[in-house]
């Protein structure tokens, strides 16, 4: 179990400058390879998909903190190599030279078979292999409700493209099992204790209060978070969206009684109480926006 995990906030009124500000926070350099996962789930714009300014600072600077940058999505709600094109992410791969991986073409070797005892999946799942043998791994994600059994996605939810849907050589559906089960929000927490991040960041520039994942009840805190962390930054997230007014799912009970934080907290992906979250913000913007947080987390985490 973790014992604090932090939160830096920044202001995003330039976005691109409050990318770069929260990056100096953090030590991605490694002399072997970085694998991001970014949330291209459908062909929407942002807050649906990740915004391109985002990826592309974020690119940039992990390539010249690595030896190779190794980009893997999934789409679910789309033809994928459809979605990076119209995204632009195959133009930005190609200018930055970073390798783009579609996750539905995989081969059956680019995956790994995780079974446990303790999963919520009736056949276990697979995982996109190059984020296990990856020497760093990047997570950027935005902040929706979900209005298909989710109730929020962020980062423990937009880690589902990263795990096979009806891969080569299986027959099997995994994400017909994973949006039909009761355990949906379980299943979602599962994926997270098989894989590390050494950073998420979120986008909540803008975000969706209500709807989701690809369109909905826009908001817009102005803000960049981000933490090594997943459950710390949704929890942080669901604090947000409570403060503009979400649905009655996200809005009930304690933060860290959500399915998704509470199981991946009891399976140990990050800190188990909100009280273990510190919130460090870099400007005055981020500042009263982290006085707010921490007000909800302390009364309804």
């Amino acid at each position: 179990m973790i014992d604090r995990s932090q939160i830096v906030l920044a202001d995003a009124s330039d976005r691109i400058v409050g990318v770069q500000k929260i990056l100096d926070e953090f030590d991605l350099n490694t002399e072997g390879t970085i694998a991001l996962k970014a949330n291209y789930n459908s062909n929407d714009p942002f807050p649906a998909t990740t915004h391109p300014d985002t990826l592309r600072i974020l690119s940039e600077h992990l390539k010249e903190n690595s030896r190779q940058l190794i980009m893997a999505e999934r789409s679910g709600m789309g033809k994928t190599s459809t979605v990076l094109k119209n995204r632009g992410v195959l133009d930005l791969s190609q200018k930055l030279d970073f390798q783009l991986r579609n996750l539905d073409s995989a081969d059956p070797e680019d995956w790994v078979d995780i079974h446990s005892g303790e999963l919520h999946w009736r056949h276990g799942f697979k995982i996109a292999r190059v984020f296990l043998e990856a020497d760093k791994v990047v997570q950027t994600c935005c902040l929706k409700t979900h209005r298909f059994g989710g109730h929020f996605t962020m980062s423990l939810k937009n880690s589902v493209g990263l795990i096979a849907a009806r891969p080569k050589g299986d027959s099997y559906d995994y994400m017909r099992e994973l949006h039909s089960s009761p355990y949906q929000r379980l299943m979602i927490a599962e994926i997270n204790k098989f894989y590390k991040t050494d950073m998420i960041l979120m986008d909540a520039t803008q975000g969706f209060s209500k709807g989701g994942p690809d369109q909905g009840t826009l908001i817009k805190p102005g803000l960049l978070l981000a933490s090594t962390d997943r459950i710390a930054i949704d929890a942080v997230g669901v604090a947000l969206l409570r403060l503009y007014g979400t649905t009655p799912e996200v809005m009930s009970g304690r933060i860290f009684d959500q399915e998704q934080i509470a199981r991946a907290a009891n399976l140990g992906v990050g800190v188990d109480s909100p009280s273990k979250i510190d919130l460090v913000p870099l400007d005055e913007h981020s500042q009263k926006a982290a006085d707010a947080i921490r007000k909800v987390l302390d009364e309804q985490g």
